[in-house]
């Protein structure tokens, strides 16, 4: 019976949040009263809209990948753990015996921080709920309690949700994307860093005058400072650095400059669909809550990792992040199959420097370099996971598998090391909470007297 049950999460979740959110979109446009006609035309068009951005993602990843695996030859390099990137550890965490529990566990606390108007959010990306059951299962093998596991997913939800309430009003207004939330744990908590390092680098002079926003770079270089024309020069010296013969190069950049133009017109072929169907959502429940305002609908980070600003910064780190796996001390992955969605932890952090690519790209710089120590860290017991579930190993991979940014994952590496009773794990949720509470209280100086964000 267990089984079946396993078997029957498993199945559903293999749709893809391409498929599965549209149907849940529906769902709840069907529930909250929305017209059939209206729900079905809107969550077909967000479908198609994911369809759209997931294509190009993969032209960013099949363009980038060999280019990586140029620069990672030439370096000469071969670190002992192999980057598999996120998708097999999502599989990994869908076969987790506890990811049915956790994805009903993360349902209950949605609902329950709802009712109790503890969030705002309402997270329909049940795909994504994968970040919460990896979290649970490296806790779960860490510590061989259940309960725990369940504990562990549980919190990284809870922060998770949190942090999507935060960055919400930034969302809206710096990328264009009203009624949104993103309660990707992957990327939520670099939201903080981004503001932080934000706060930072306005101290210091010289740096603070640094603007090289998208907008900003157009102003100034006319033509070259379009968004194609960036990834198109972006691809073209990445090409350069990577050794490729000159055909290879110019397809690089070409590819690359139609990732930076198609994927914002993907967007927002997702938002017309989303709009019309989460304002109707948001009104039929304020008019039944009306104390409880502004709720958001989450969806995948994948709406704004295609923005000009977010991938720019990502291809300058490209290198800069197979430089630092090779030179520091202690690191033992190479990055490679993440490394085409660097992306996603930098998102947030484009969204907190207001779409600074100098900036973000700066912060960005000692992520990268704790998301290498994480990982090399927590190999091997990512490595024992896959094995509790015989994981079929990708072909070529060496004793040791690992993923370079969802396997570094600060939150979930505090968690296990939390769960395994580590002093210095302790010692760090007052830290943490108090460091944590100051940014926050920095960013209220965000909005004025009615609530909205100033800028």
């Amino acid at each position: 019976m267990g089984q079946s049950i396993v078997d029957a999460f498993q199945y559903i979740l293999s749709f893809g949040p391409e498929v599965m959110l549209p149907i849940i979109i529906f769902i709840m446009g069907i529930a909250f009263r929305v017209s059939f006609g209206k729900a079905l035309k809107s969550a077909l068009t967000i479908g198609i809209g994911f369809v759209g951005i997931f294509l190009i993602l993969d032209l960013l990843t099949e363009s980038l990948g060999p280019a990586i695996e140029a620069m990672i030859d030439n370096s000469g390099v071969n670190l002992p753990v192999m980057d598999t990137g996120w998708p097999p550890l999502a599989a990994i965490a869908f076969a987790s015996p506890i990811a049915p529990i956790v994805i009903i566990l993360t349902i209950v606390i949605n609902v329950a921080m709802l009712l109790l108007k503890w969030t705002k959010t309402v997270d329909v990306d049940l795909w994504n709920y994968w970040h919460f059951a990896f979290a649970g299962s490296l806790v779960y093998i860490a510590t061989g309690s259940i309960i725990f596991g369940l504990l562990g997913a549980a919190i990284a939800t809870i922060i998770t949700f949190k942090l999507a309430d935060w960055s919400a009003p930034y969302i809206h207004k710096r990328m264009g994307l009203p009624g949104v939330s993103l309660p990707t744990l992957s990327s939520a908590i670099y939201f903080p860093v981004g503001i932080l390092g934000d706060r930072i680098i306005n101290s210091i002079p010289g740096l603070n005058k640094l603007n090289a926003d998208p907008e900003s770079i157009k102003k100034r270089f006319g033509v070259f400072g379009e968004p194609m024309m960036i990834g198109v020069i972006l691809g073209i010296i990445i090409g350069i650095i990577a050794q490729f013969e000159i055909r290879s190069i110019i397809e690089l950049g070409i590819n690359l400059g139609a990732v930076m133009f198609i994927m914002p017109r993907m967007v927002k072929i997702l938002m017309e669909g989303l709009i019309p169907l989460s304002e109707a959502i948001r009104n039929f429940l304020q008019k039944r809550f009306p104390n409880q305002k502004d709720l958001n609908i989450g969806l995948d980070i994948a709406v704004i990792i295609g923005n000009p600003a977010v991938v720019s910064t990502a291809l300058l780190l490209v290198p800069i992040t197979i430089l630092l796996a090779v030179i520091l001390p202690g690191v033992i992955i190479m990055p490679l199959g993440d490394l085409p969605f660097i992306v996603v932890p930098l998102a947030m952090v484009l969204v907190a420097t207001n779409k600074n690519i100098i900036r973000s790209a700066i912060i960005g710089i000692p992520m990268i370099i704790v998301s290498l120590y994480f990982a090399s860290n927590l190999a091997p017991l990512v490595t024992n996971v896959a094995e509790s579930i015989q994981y079929e190993f990708p072909e070529g991979a060496t004793s040791m598998i690992n993923s370079f940014l969802d396997g570094g994952n600060p939150v979930r590496y505090w968690l296990v090391m939390l769960a395994q009773g580590s002093w210095i794990a302790i010692i760090t949720i007052p830290v943490v909470a108090i460091i944590i509470w100051w940014i926050y209280k920095l960013t209220r100086k965000d909005f004025d007297e009615n609530g909205e964000l100033k800028e």
